[in-house]
């Protein structure tokens, strides 16, 4: 499957930007997955407005793959099937559907796959189980994946488990051919540069479109303008949307910022100080939801923490029984919910809960 193969509206969609949340994992408290909040989630997103979802992903826990939970497959069919189904009863055209590709060469081709024949329309390529490997062999193993379906390239931060990736790597990525977008999430501003530099480098960065997953950064990514020297000529390049766990929270609001950040670049006006402000409290939510104090160590649980509290899900459980919220952190949760009711959207889920319960 070819970029070209895509609806029209779907590319111009992840060109254009879109908000993207990382789709959580529902559990019920034995540890099965609990498919009626599990749908209610996907509704959810797509009714607070997401251009996408993307499943499979770090958030949704890497341990769907695992034989003993054998969920992956399950996960993306709910997923695609709600999404699918939802936007027709709503009248709405569909959303941009991103599966989590992972592993080395031969698991992920299976997984791209599966992808492609579920429906999905890209897939997130992570390169951390090819931590030894040179530059050289993953632009091998990414021009492998990108034969299956178009590839969304993943800078994922090495304290989750990803791996430094050079500016040589991302030049050489942004050459390939079927990459729609990259995530860029390396929670670092060198190596953000990296990657936008990388494919102004390569002269693609009219066609490959450029997303946030640096949780810690997001609106200050949407705002920003780059002006990049290549031997190309300067390069203007922004960052037009967001693929993020962050996102999979407060989803609304999400929502609002994106639009309000777009319109701000496109018609090149100043940006208020305010927003300044709202970034950086944006910021400190992300630091007690995703348990910066604990080295990240938290992070999928205090999303599902937060989704709980709004009735999204039963509890805070994931696939490992030791994962779980680290010491202090659902009172700093509590905390920054308080301080910036501005960044919620518990009206909105209030509001529509039983809908999406209900199905």
């Amino acid at each position: 499957m070819r970029i070209a193969d895509l609806p029209a509206e779907i590319v111009e969609r992840v060109r254009t930007g879109a908000v993207i949340p990382a789709h959580p994992l529902a559990l019920m408290p034995g540890r099965k997955l609990d498919e009626r909040h599990q749908a209610a989630l996907t509704r959810y997103y797509l009714d607070a407005g997401a251009g996408g979802i993307a499943v499979g992903v770090h958030t949704t826990q890497f341990e769907i793959r695992d034989p003993g939970f054998a969920l992956y497959e399950p996960v993306l069919n709910l997923a695609a099937a709600t999404a699918d189904d939802h936007s027709a009863a709503m009248g709405r055209e569909p959303v941009v559907k991103v599966a989590g590709v992972c592993g080395r060469t031969p698991q992920a081709l299976t997984e791209a796959r599966l992808a492609a024949d579920s429906g999905y329309h890209a897939c997130l390529l992570s390169l951390a189980a090819l931590a030894d490997v040179s530059v050289e062999a993953l632009i091998a193993h990414c021009r492998a994946v990108a034969e299956v379906m178009p590839v969304f390239g993943f800078y994922l931060q090495p304290a989750v488990g990803g791996r430094v990736l050079p500016l040589a790597f991302w030049r050489r990525f942004a050459e390939l051919d079927n990459v729609l977008g990259i995530k860029i999430a390396p929670f670092s501003r060198y190596q953000t540069l990296d990657v936008v530099r990388g494919v102004c480098e390569a002269g693609r960065e009219g066609e490959i479109a450029l997303y946030t997953g640096n949780d810690d950064n997001i609106l200050a990514d949407l705002l920003t303008e780059y002006q990049i020297a290549t031997p190309l000529g300067r390069k203007t390049a922004r960052i037009v949307g967001g693929l993020l766990g962050h996102w999979a929270i407060w989803t609304r609001r999400a929502v609002e910022l994106h639009h309000q950040a777009r319109e701000l670049v496109e018609g090149q006006r100043p940006i208020p100080r305010e927003l300044l402000t709202l970034a950086a409290q944006i910021t400190e939510a992300n630091a007690a939801v995703f348990d910066a104090a604990h080295g990240y160590a938290g992070c999928i649980p205090g999303i599902h923490y937060v989704l709980a509290r709004q009735g999204l899900m039963e509890g805070v459980w994931c696939l490992r029984p030791e994962e779980t919220l680290s010491p202090g952190q659902a009172e700093e949760i509590e905390r920054v919910c308080a301080a910036y009711p501005q960044l919620t959207d518990d009206d909105f889920v209030r509001e529509h809960l039983h809908g999406w319960l209900s199905g």
